[in-house]
């Protein structure tokens, strides 16, 4: 870690700034030390990576995630192509276009959460120039080594860290980006991880995700129930439903093979904006907040008959003539002596 990081991470907990303390370091990084939180958390730093994983005692799901992960760190890279080449699948190009999706320039600060041994990594960082910023995590610590080695010689800044992908340590709108391949079908909280992607990127910055999901015109055919049987990953449901309402331009991908999705989207500013009170034309009229909000206890059939057949004598919406109505009657009530 470099010395000035410690101002960029926060407490993944209390979204606090830390305060570095450093027992060992080597020019201007980090060896050894500690982030502290003012709510009293501490991070430790250990061969230049911080540790800033909460919760600290992990959740069973992803206790057991982390498990397999450090498992099978060593025969991930090794067997990984053929995820690709199963479905004849070009995997530099398909990890590529994948990148493209984030629309990054040089000077482009990127989060990538759940970037495993760094084969998403590397393509990210060399969209990059030395003004760009690549924040790479993971919650194993053997493939974020891996990833670290891989991207050892990468001319951009790339900061490690171990972290748990549903509560990152950073600030709100600090990056231009953020991406995640693989994995997050596996998260103790997909929804909150959307969630917090969505809160760190920037305004009108891209979120990327994609992991396995047979998808559903699939599920039933020969192609689905073999595939699904021999990797129950790809029984994961599509997280549609995990989006933040924050999601805005969503698009939605089925890529190799058609059984891994991408979802994308620009990160807008809570919920979609739009004009409820403009005057709706017709019979009905009122306007869309006033048929949500305004609506009163129900009446009796014959009621309803007189009033249809006197709003149709004024020529009236119905909103306009039950409007001046009920203020009518209220108005006489609320006048009257009791």
């Amino acid at each position: 870690m470099r010395f000035g990081e410690e101002d960029f991470y926060v407490d993944p907990v209390s979204l606090e700034r830390l305060t570095l303390s450093v027992d060992e370091c080597t020019g201007d990084q980090v060896v050894c030390g500690e982030l502290r939180s003012p709510s009293g958390y501490r991070f430790a730093i250990r061969r230049g990576v911080p540790d800033l994983v909460y919760p600290f005692e992990l959740p069973p799901v992803d206790r057991q995630a982390l498990q397999q992960y450090e498992e099978r760190a060593d025969a991930y890279d090794r067997y990984l192509p053929l995820t690709f080449s199963t479905y004849g699948e070009d995997e530099q190009a398909v990890r590529t276009a994948m990148v493209d999706k984030l629309a990054l320039r040089p000077d482009s600060r990127v989060l990538e959460t759940g970037a495993g041994t760094g084969r998403d990594s590397v393509i990210i960082a060399g969209r990059l120039g030395t003004a760009g910023r690549l924040y790479i995590q993971d919650l194993s610590p053997s493939f974020l080594a891996r990833n670290i080695d891989r991207l050892r010689d990468i001319p951009a800044r790339v900061e490690p860290a171990l972290a748990n992908g549903y509560y990152l340590p950073f600030a709100d709108n600090s990056f231009d980006a953020c991406f995640h391949f693989g994995g997050i079908n596996a998260f103790g909280d997909i929804q909150r991880a959307f969630s917090e992607m969505a809160r760190v990127t920037k305004p009108g910055g891209k979120v990327v995700v994609g992991d396995e999901s047979m998808p559903p015109w699939l599920r039933e055919t020969e192609f689905g129930r073999i595939l699904m049987n021999s990797n129950p990953e790809f029984r994961y449901p599509l997280p549609l439903d995990k989006l933040p309402v924050a999601a805005r331009k969503t698009r939605l991908e089925w890529i190799i093979g058609g059984v891994f999705y991408v979802i994308d989207f620009v990160v807008g500013e809570g919920e979609p904006p739009a004009d409820f009170d403009f005057p709706i034309p017709g019979v009905r009229g009122g306007t869309h907040r006033t048929r949500y909000y305004g609506q009163l206890e129900g009446v009796t059939p014959e009621a309803k008959r007189l009033a249809q057949e006197a709003r149709a004598r004024t020529g009236k919406s119905m909103h306009q003539w039950l409007d001046e109505a009920v203020r009518a009657a209220a108005r006489r009530d609320l006048e009257s002596p009791e």
